[in-house]
């Protein structure tokens, strides 16, 4: 079993059921597979064949939908890919993944024509209509390689339904998911479709999805948050996708009224902005029986405030590209702990270790590292990295952790985040959950900068509702509240913190930006 062949049982039992409303747009799940198979059978007719790579290059709409499934269906390897990335960062992932297939808005077209030289493996880019007004005055005939372009209307309507998708294997590679990196060039995540489909089981079970859920799918789709817990879960278990192209909190307050939402998936981010949205009312929320928060920790203060404005338990959860992604989520049959990541989710196991990789008692913080179907296979390519990262079995994620008595693991912060003051510990998210405490502060992100003294400094990023707040206000508040050599050095000001695509905040950008300053 995989989520191709899923999704055409789930098609067979529930035809006639909404799979997805976009734009307003219903399509029944009868109509969904058979796109799917339509465009599978398209794919294959170009020449595309088991195990060929197809790359997806587009944001939340049915054309992802129907590529990703359609492409599984063909047994063919996805990689999705951020479409506001640059040439730069695209061509990479093109190349190194051996991309033979681009699926883009139409809007991609001018970049192609400046890149397709330097593809050598692209045989074909294939065109989904974005309804732009620049998209029309593009003339895809006066371009070098217009031979190579389709439209993805096209390649659905040669498609033949009586396709015989191949025989897939489950340790066959399904995705490929290029992780944002930390360091050097990003690394490309193999997902197998025994990973995929393994983790969507079990976290739908977990969430207890089912067909009368409709759930908002407003996370980017290129994102595994959203591969796993917004899309394929509830697509498995004959739920109703509300496809949101760009998260917006007046679009999820009307869809959420409008349809009765059942389930919100997103990052903090998107929780504060909906908090802070001076339209939103408690009753727009009221069908909602469930939210789900991952991606980064939950400021306490803000899952506090976020649950008592709206009346929703939010249930926070984790996970990673290379665990497909989820591993830990709060449980729903008794009250979920705050500052929690949960327990381990059914088949999955995870634990804490110290350096040696010894497992470390109830309390102790070490390195959280994950076991079970979800694993990804290994890095694209990368013998070596897949070698540091799996370890008999184990995957070694780089986050800091702790379990409580009960099972319950906390995330304490990334490895690489810990600020060295003087010898000393330091991790943001402490003082991070310190100041969202603060009534006038919205964000907050906070780094370790170079000292002469001490090795290093905390240095804190703040947005604020309140103009008239002070760095010296802020020092004074967190002297009240935390250590001496925890309190952050210097406070900075800004109109928002820098986020990725999914509304994570990065840090590195903010390091970046001090060292071009300096």
């Amino acid at each position: 079993m995989n989520l191709s062949t899923q999704l055409h049982q789930t098609a067979s039992r529930l035809g006639r059921k909404p799979a997805y409303y976009f734009m307003d747009q219903k399509s029944t799940y009868a109509e969904l597979d058979d796109a799917v198979t339509k465009f599978a059978s398209g794919l294959s007719q170009l020449g595309v064949k088991q195990g060929d790579h197809v790359a997806l290059l587009l944001g939340n709409s049915p054309h992802f939908v129907i590529g990703l499934y359609g492409a599984l269906r063909l047994g063919a390897t996805i990689i999705p890919i951020n479409p506001i990335y640059t040439a730069d960062e695209i061509g990479y992932i093109l190349r190194n993944g051996d991309v033979k297939v681009v699926v883009g808005l139409d809007l991609m077209i001018p970049l192609a024509d400046k890149m397709h030289e330097h593809l050598p493996t692209v045989e074909y880019f294939i065109t989904c209509e974005s309804g732009q007004p620049e998209a029309a005055l593009i003339d895809p005939s006066n371009l070098s390689f217009s031979s190579k372009l389709k439209t993805f209307s096209n390649v659905v309507s040669i498609g033949k339904l009586d396709f015989n998708e191949p025989s897939v294997d489950e340790n066959d590679v399904a995705i490929i998911l290029y992780t944002s990196g930390t360091t050097g060039k990003p690394k490309g995540a193999m997902l197998t479709h025994r990973n995929l489909y393994s983790n969507a089981i079990d976290v739908s079970n977990y969430l207890k999805m089912n067909e009368e859920d409709r759930v908002i799918t407003t996370l980017p789709m290129f994102h595994v948050f959203c591969l796993t817990v917004a899309l394929n879960a509830p697509l498995m278990n004959g739920a109703t996708l509300l496809i949101v192209p760009k998260f917006s909190p007046g679009e999820i307050f009307r869809l959420a009224k409008k349809y009765e939402a059942t389930v919100f998936a997103g990052v903090p981010t998107m929780y504060n902005f909906l908090l802070q949205y001076p339209e939103g009312e408690a009753n727009d929320l009221k069908s909602l029986r469930l939210c789900i928060s991952g991606g980064a920790a939950m400021p306490v203060a803000l899952l506090e405030g976020f649950e008592k404005k709206f009346n929703v338990v939010v249930s926070e959860g984790y996970g990673l590209s290379e665990a497909s992604p989820v591993t830990c989520f709060n449980p729903l049959d008794r009250p979920r702990k705050a500052g929690s990541i949960g327990q381990s989710i059914l088949n999955v196991e995870n634990k804490v270790v110290n350096e040696l990789g010894d497992e470390v008692r109830p309390g102790e913080v070490g390195e959280l590292i994950v076991k079970g179907p979800n694993v990804m296979k290994g890095y694209y390519k990368m013998p070596e990295e897949t070698a540091a990262t799996i370890k008999e079995g184990w995957l070694y994620t780089g986050d800091l952790a702790k379990m409580d008595e009960e099972g319950y693991f906390y995330i304490v912060d990334r490895k690489k985040d810990i600020v060295l003051v003087g010898g000393y510990n330091v991790y943001p998210r402490e003082i991070e959950e310190v100041l969202y405490e603060h009534p006038d502060i919205v964000e907050v992100a906070v780094i370790g900068v170079p000292d002469p003294d001490f090795g290093e400094a905390v240095r804190a990023f703040v947005v604020s509702k309140n103009s008239a707040l002070t760095e010296e206000q802020v020092i004074v508040y967190c002297k009240e509240h935390l250590a001496k050599y925890k309190v952050p050095r210097s406070v900075d000001f800004l109109d928002e913190l820098p986020k990725n695509t999914t509304g994570k905040i990065l840090r590195k950008s903010l390091k970046e930006q001090i060292l071009q300053v300096k």
